[in-house]
């Protein structure tokens, strides 16, 4: 049964997505604005030229980054243990496996039009930037992760379902009146499925 009304409360916007859309737009435009100071500096084969670059750089940078992480990744495979010569312990990380993410990052801010982007993507080229960014990541992840609520995906999921009905779910309880006994619940315990006591 469905009822068609929004739930009473709804929750509020984050900040964040409010200023996502203004600050896209203002990078959109910031972006056009350059390309047009720099047509009418140098000459507009000139601003074609320097798009044509970023495309093609940005194509090998994203391209390597994959080939190294797949790399890197069958080798991490290849050690694990249980695998023919493999050690017991877990594999480490290979050398040179991190970065891989923010290295692709910058390729494919290289291919998007635009003077801006191509400055971000080349700073993440650069391995010291790439490694005060995947540390401030790091931090920035487990952080989060500390903080958050305990509980799996299917929690999280429950959860979401509970503060967001969409109408088509109804929570309650069912109760039985024909006597017989109700099923136990997974929560309701450890002897919660032990049959009542007759004499």
């Amino acid at each position: 049964m469905t009822t068609g009304t929004p739930p009473p409360n709804r929750p509020r916007r984050s900040r964040a997505r409010t200023l996502l859309p203004l600050g896209i737009a203002a990078w959109l435009v910031l972006e056009i604005w350059l390309l047009t100071v720099v047509a009418g500096a140098a000459n507009g084969f000139t601003v074609l030229l320097i798009l044509v670059a970023g495309a093609v750089l940005g194509a090998a940078v994203i391209k390597r980054a994959g080939r190294r992480a797949f790399r890197n990744l069958t080798e991490t495979l290849q050690r694990m243990p249980g695998q023919p010569g493999a050690s017991a312990t877990p594999p480490e990380a290979p050398a040179g496996s991190k970065g891989n993410g923010l290295l692709m990052l910058g390729g494919l801010l290289l291919m998007i039009p635009g003077m801006i982007s191509d400055v971000a993507g080349l700073l993440l080229l650069l391995p010291p930037v790439r490694s005060v960014l995947g540390r401030f990541a790091e931090r920035s992840l487990e952080r989060r992760m500390r903080d958050s609520t305990p509980g799996g995906l299917s929690d999280a999921f429950q959860q979401a379902r509970i503060h967001r009905p969409d109408g088509k779910v109804v929570q309650g309880e069912v109760i039985r009146d024909d006597g017989a006994p109700a099923r136990p619940r997974p929560d309701d315990g450890p002897g919660a499925d032990r049959p009542p006591l007759t004499p």
